[in-house]
């Protein structure tokens, strides 16, 4: 058995196959690979970049993961429907193809006897033989179906990709046999069926994290009222010591790095009134006296 490598699951199955005669089963053999192959050529996925299986009334395809799944995605939700629509109008009642279909992303290897082998794919099956995807052909107007897995969905279909509009897929459970598998539903769902709850996320708010961070700090929270009112008050100026030595003289203090000119004169090197950077007492600035004011 090969390595299990990621892969684009597609899967293509007809309504009421077994309801035909040969014949009409023959034709619909037909017309299921060339709404496949020409879907698949429309979305850029040549031949080598997939492996077919055949189950009959059924197609699967195994598609490169490296292949364009937007395109595939919007070849499904377009070309298909536009096909089908084609084939049908040439067609008699007996011979009216209408089409389930799955895309789901996962895992898969393939054996010895070229037979495929993967829970991702298992699960893709259970999606197209679910009840709800039949009913909800059953209901449609025109002749396509498509449910795509939660997988397929959060990495693509929610992103709203020109021509997949995410608001037209809805969150549904699907009952299997290993229990409920959540899935996501193109167009209307079927009488009966709610879709299942969404997730809550805060990937559009951005709720819980710092503007411009990377979600993994907090966002700065509003300051207390009092706090805030505290914030908005005039700063104290600290004390600078206890000593009368060490506090400042009374009046205007002025701080200079390097010489400064005052009114025509230069304070520079040791002046009278300079002591460590500062300028204390009265300070004549042209004409001027800075200290009491006068």
């Amino acid at each position: 058995m090969t390595d299990p490598v990621s892969r684009t699951i597609l899967l293509l199955d007809i309504e009421r196959f077994s309801d035909r005669d040969d014949v009409e089963q023959a034709y619909l053999r037909r017309m299921l690979y060339a709404i496949t192959d020409r879907a698949l050529e429309s979305a850029g996925i040549d031949e080598t970049r997939r492996l077919r299986a055949d189950r009959g009334d059924s197609v699967m395809e195994l598609i490169d993961a490296n292949a364009p799944v937007t395109a595939l995605l919007r070849a499904l939700l377009v070309q298909v429907p536009a096909q089908l629509r084609d084939v049908n109008r040439m067609a008699s009642s007996s011979a009216q193809i209408r089409l389930r279909g799955v895309v789901a992303t996962g895992y898969v290897a393939v054996d010895e006897h070229d037979g495929w082998v993967g829970t991702d794919l298992n699960n893709a099956c259970r999606l197209l033989d679910a009840q709800l995807l039949r009913a909800a052909l059953r209901e449609r107007p025109h002749d396509f179906a498509l449910i795509v897995s939660d997988a397929l969905y959060t990495g693509v279909v929610r992103h709203d990709h020109h021509g997949i509009p995410a608001d037209q897929f809805h969150p549904v459970g699907v009952d299997t046999k290993n229990g409920p598998m959540r899935a996501w539903l193109h167009g209307p769902l079927p009488s009966g069926h709610k879709a299942a709850p969404a997730d809550q996320d805060h990937r559009d708010t951005g709720a819980g994290e710092a503007p411009g961070g990377l979600g993994d700090r907090p966002a700065p929270q509003a300051p207390p009222a009092q706090e805030a009112t505290a914030a908005t008050e005039a700063p104290r100026v600290p004390a600078q010591g206890t000593s009368p030595e060490s506090r400042p003289a009374p009046g205007p203090v002025l701080n200079f790095n390097g010489a400064v000119n005052i009114g025509g004169s230069v304070v520079t090197g040791d002046q009278h009134g300079v002591s460590g950077g500062q300028v204390t007492g009265d300070v004549n600035l042209g004409g001027h006296t800075g200290g009491d004011g006068s």
